[in-house]
């Protein structure tokens, strides 16, 4: 049997696109070339689903939420506040899965932050 090799996208629809991936670019250091093309770090990703009334996402309009791993999520947080993002207070630690923190985009869109644990 076939099987999927790992994401291989995300696409967003936006008010002003060239705005918003310059935010994904220079806030959140996602390192896009002029196509979009972004070499990721080796690591895990998780495909989940979630029940259709769920508030996990944000607002009931957005079907899908992006989930980045990040290396240091203090860090990470501390950096998108620098910047004025919409970053929730709640940091939720999941003992053997990790640390999670949640912020919109200039667009809304609900991001998750992921630290995997150590090791």
């Amino acid at each position: 049997m076939e099987h999927v090799l790992g994401v291989g996208g995300y696409f967003l629809r936006a008010a002003d696109p060239d705005a918003l991936i310059a935010w994904y670019r220079d806030v959140l250091g996602v390192d896009v070339d002029g196509h979009g093309l972004w070499q990721q770090e080796a690591g895990p990703t998780v495909l989940a689903t979630f029940a259709a009334d769920t508030d996990y996402f944000g607002g009931p309009a957005q079907q899908t939420m992006v989930n980045f791993r990040v290396r240091d999520l203090d860090a990470m947080l501390a950096q998108l506040r620098r910047h004025g993002a919409a970053v929730d207070e709640d940091v939720q630690d999941l003992d053997g899965v990790g640390r999670f923190g949640w912020v919109s985009d200039p667009e809304g869109n609900r991001i998750e932050l992921w630290q995997p644990p150590a090791g």
